[in-house]
């Protein structure tokens, strides 16, 4: 075992907050997406791993991305991925990303305000759809806009369930400290077992802006022309509204937010019904909105 797979927590696509490559998605198009998450995952364990230094780390990194390109040591996760995007005739571009973000983990754990955490969305989740959207070989002029801003809010969802582990074991704070500002809440509130007036009233604020992207993404699987991936995306949409909407009231250092297992399948069924049932209630005024955003 390499070095690299050595870091491995052993986290699977099954494990995610929201669906990877589930049963929606055609045979044909999960090998390539898979690939795509094993490379990610790595790299994401590289970024979490409590006993490399900071140095360590970006080496490691630097390594797999070298891999990738076919320019360095045969790492599997890397030439499984390279295999993969050259079959389908895809650039690297979208893990180069992925791994920019991972970098930005090692050497950055706080964000001054919205647009620089949305900055590092950029970089750490809008890649990740750009990749299955080109690997089903969408439009991106259509696609791309509500792609982005859902993968965002589901980056952001990620980050305040997460916000009290991320502060005590990684020393990360996604939260933009002028919203913390604004409210009056210390970072360290973060460390405690439930969230002050100040910090909840952050949390909220920060829940309702992620409200307004999923308002952006909420087109989204009317736009896609294949049908199994809209349903993935009506899927993820409603698992994300669901999950939003409960931000707003619970306290993740003392609630469970995550959904349960029965919970996300009942919730993502409904979305990626409801986006199938669309297609042949509504299939002119879904094309009528794709050529509106050509």
């Amino acid at each position: 075992m390499s070095d690299i797979a050595a870091t491995g927590s052993g986290k699977t696509h099954r494990d995610e907050n929201f669906p990877v490559a589930s049963a929606f998605i055609a045979p044909r198009h999960r090998a390539p997406i898979l690939a795509f998450y094993d490379f990610v995952r790595a790299a994401d364990d590289i970024a979490d791993h409590g006993g490399l230094s900071e140095g360590e780390k970006l080496a490691m990194l630097d390594r797999l991305e070298a891999a990738l390109l076919g320019s360095g040591e045969d790492i599997a996760v890397a030439t499984k991925l390279r295999a993969a995007l050259q079959e389908r005739g895809l650039e690297p571009r979208h893990a180069q990303d992925l791994v920019i973000a991972f970098r930005r983990d090692v050497t950055q754990s706080r964000y001054r305000d919205w647009d620089d955490l949305i900055d590092y969305c950029r970089y750490s989740a809008m890649p990740v759809g750009r990749f299955v959207l080109d690997v089903h070989g969408e439009d991106r002029e259509t696609t791309w806009g509500p792609n982005d801003a859902l993968c965002a809010a589901l980056q952001i969802i990620n980050h305040l369930q997460d916000c009290g582990k991320d502060y005590r074991n990684l020393d990360r704070v996604y939260l933009p400290l002028d919203a913390l500002d604004a409210h009056g809440a210390e970072v360290t509130a973060l460390g405690t077992n439930r969230a002050s007036a100040a910090l909840a009233a952050a949390l909220r604020a920060l829940a309702q802006r992620t409200e307004g992207l999923l308002q952006e993404s909420a087109p989204f699987a009317d736009l896609i022309a294949d049908a199994r991936l809209a349903m993935e995306v009506g899927a993820i949409q409603r698992l994300a509204e669901t999950l939003t909407a409960r931000l707003k009231t619970a306290d993740p250092l003392s609630d469970k937010v995550h959904a349960s297992k029965a919970e996300f399948a009942f919730t993502a069924f409904v979305g990626a019904g409801a986006a199938l049932l669309r297609r042949f209630v509504a299939p002119r005024s879904r094309r009528a909105q794709a050529d509106g955003l050509r």
